[in-house]
C-alpha cells in the first residue's frame, strides 16, 4: 500500500512490534546521520476531509458541522473510510482493528480515573470530553448521517465507534503548524485574536512512531510532501522518537493513552489551582479587602484558573507575580493600585520576573511570597489522596511499581511526576 501511494521509506529503518516502547514504533536498521530524511508522504496519501470520497459533499455541508472537538469533518471521514470494504485507506486502517490497544482514560470507568488520578486534572478533562463527545454525536453527527442514509447508517456509526475515532484522532493524528506572516499577522491580531488552528489529519507512517521528549526525529511539511527527518545520530538497533510537542505526563496520558517515565520528562509540569493561594491570607486582613482583591485578580486573570510550575521554575510567572503582588499589599497599596487601573500600569520586567520565579530565584523572593506559594503548594499535595490516606504513599508504590497494572503505573508517573515538582517548591519556600 505505501508504494501504491508513494510514500518512500529509507532502508535504514522498519516498522516493528519487537524492540519499541509500544505496539509499533520505528527502529534503525543502519547507523543514522542528522539530517537524513527516514521516510516521505506525498500530500494525496494523508487522511482527512479534503481527500475522502466524501470530501465533496462534506465540503458544501461544512456549515452544518460545526462541533465543539471543531472535528466533525474529519470523524465523519474515518467513519466512512473505516467502515468501507473498498476505502483506499483499508490496508493503513486495518492496523487499529477494533482500536483495541486505545487506552485512554477516557475508557477507564469513572471510579479507577477518580481513583488513580484524583488531583491530577485528568478525571475532570475526560468528563468534559465525554460530554461533549455525546452532544456533539447527538446534535451534530447523528442528524446529518440520518440525513445521507447511503453513506453513513446510524446502526454501524454509533456513539461507541464515534467515541473512539476520537481518541484515535487524539492519539494518531497531525495538525499542521499555523503559516506565520509576521508583519500581517501583526495587524490581523488587532482585529482577531485567534486563528483557527489547521484542521488534524491522518499521516500513515508518521503515527507509527513513539515519542518521547528527547525525540531523535522531526516531522517536516512541504508543500508537496511531509517528511520525518533525523535531528540528531541514532544507531542501528535504536528506535526513532517522534515527539508530539511539549507534553507533561498528564497531556500524553489524557490524550494518548500513555506516559514517559516522570524523572526523563523534560516537560513535566504541575498545576496549583489559584483558589489555594487565598487559603493562607493572614487572618487579620479584613475579609472585604481580601474578597475585592480577588475579586480583581479573577478580572485580571480571566481563564486562566491555574499556576503552572515546571521542574524549572514558574511556566505562568507574569501571573502569579501579579496575584503574589495584589494578594499581599496593604489597604492603602491596593487603592493606590485601583485607582491607577492596577495591572495595566503595572511595567514589570518580564525577563526579572521569570527569573524571580526559576527554581533559583525562588527562594529569595518576600518572606510573605514564599509562604503563600509554600502553603498553596501543600495544599495542592493533599488534594492527591482522600481523607485519611496517606499523603506520601506513592513513594512506596514507585519503590515497587512492577507490581502494579499498566494502569496504576501510568497514573503513578503522572501522580509522582506533578507531586515531585511541588515537593520541590515547598523545599525552595520553606521558612
Amino acid at each position: 500500500w505505501c508504494q501504491s501511494v508513494g510514500l518512500v521509506l529509507s532502508n535504514k529503518v522498519c516498522v516493528s512490534k519487537e524492540g519499541t516502547v509500544a505496539e509499533y514504533g520505528m527502529l534503525a536498521r543502519d547507523d543514522i546521520e542528522e539530517g537524513e530524511v527516514l521516510f516521505t508522504i506525498p500530500r494525496s496519501a494523508l487522511l482527512h476531509q479534503g481527500t475522502t470520497k466524501v470530501s465533496v459533499l462534506l465540503e458544501k455541508e461544512r456549515s452544518s458541522l460545526d462541533g465543539s472537538s471543531g472535528w466533525v469533518p474529519l470523524l465523519l471521514a474515518l467513519f466512512y473510510e473505516y467502515t468501507s470494504p473498498q476505502s483506499h485507506w483499508k490496508p493503513y486502517l486495518s492496523l487499529w482493528t477494533n482500536f483495541k490497544t486505545l487506552d485512554h482514560p477516557m475508557f477507564w470507568s469513572k471510579e479507577e480515573r477518580d481513583r488513580l488520578l484524583r488531583g491530577t486534572g485528568i478525571p475532570e478533562a475526560v468528563d468534559t470530553d465525554l460530554a461533549n463527545i455525546q452532544k456533539e454525536y447527538t446534535d451534530v453527527v447523528l442528524p446529518f448521517i440520518k440525513k445521507h442514509p447511503d453513506l453513513w447508517d446510524p446502526n454501524t456509526h454509533t456513539m461507541e465507534l464515534y467515541t473512539l475515532l476520537v481518541a484515535f484522532v487524539m492519539a494518531y493524528s497531525f495538525q499542521e503548524p499555523q503559516e506565520e506572516d509576521d508583519e500581517e499577522e501583526e495587524e490581523e491580531d488587532e482585529e482577531e485574536d485567534e486563528k483557527a488552528p489547521n484542521p488534524p489529519m491522518m499521516v500513515p507512517m508518521a503515527d507509527m512512531l513513539n515519542h518521547v521528549s528527547n525525540h531523535n526525529a522531526n516531522l517536516e511539511f512541504t508543500p508537496d510532501s511531509l517528511k520525518m527527518v533525523c535531528v540528531r545520530p541514532i544507531h542501528k538497533g535504536e528506535e526513532v522518537f517522534n515527539t508530539y510537542g511539549q507534553m507533561a505526563n498528564w497531556q500524553l496520558l489524557h490524550m494518548y493513552g500513555f506516559t514517559e517515565s516522570y524523572h526523563s520528562n523534560s516537560n513535566d509540569t504541575a498545576d496549583i489551582p489559584h483558589h489555594q493561594l487565598l487559603q493562607n491570607i493572614q487572618s487579620d486582613m479584613e475579609r472585604q479587602l481580601v474578597e475585592e482583591k480577588w475579586e480583581m485578580l479573577c478580572q485580571i486573570m480571566q481563564e486562566k484558573a491555574t499556576f503552572v510550575f515546571g521542574k524549572q521554575g514558574c511556566l505562568t510567572d507574569t501571573e502569579l507575580h501579579t496575584a503574589l503582588k495584589v494578594l499581599c499589599m496593604s489597604k492603602e497599596e491596593f487603592s493606590e493600585f485601583k485607582d491607577d487601573e492596577g495591572w495595566e500600569e503595572d511595567e514589570e520586567d518580564d525577563e526579572k520576573i521569570s527569573l524571580a520565579f526559576c527554581n533559583d530565584g525562588v527562594p529569595g523572593l518576600k518572606t510573605s511570597w514564599r509562604r503563600l506559594i509554600h502553603e498553596a503548594a501543600r495544599l495542592t499535595v493533599r488534594s492527591y489522596s482522600k481523607e485519611g490516606e496517606a499523603v506520601d504513599s506513592d513513594q512506596t508504590l514507585i519503590e515497587n511499581q512492577a507490581r502494579l497494572s499498566s494502569r496504576q503505573q501510568r497514573a503513578l508517573q503522572v501522580r509522582w511526576g506533578q507531586k515531585s515538582i511541588l515537593y520541590r517548591l515547598m523545599e525552595l519556600t520553606k521558612s
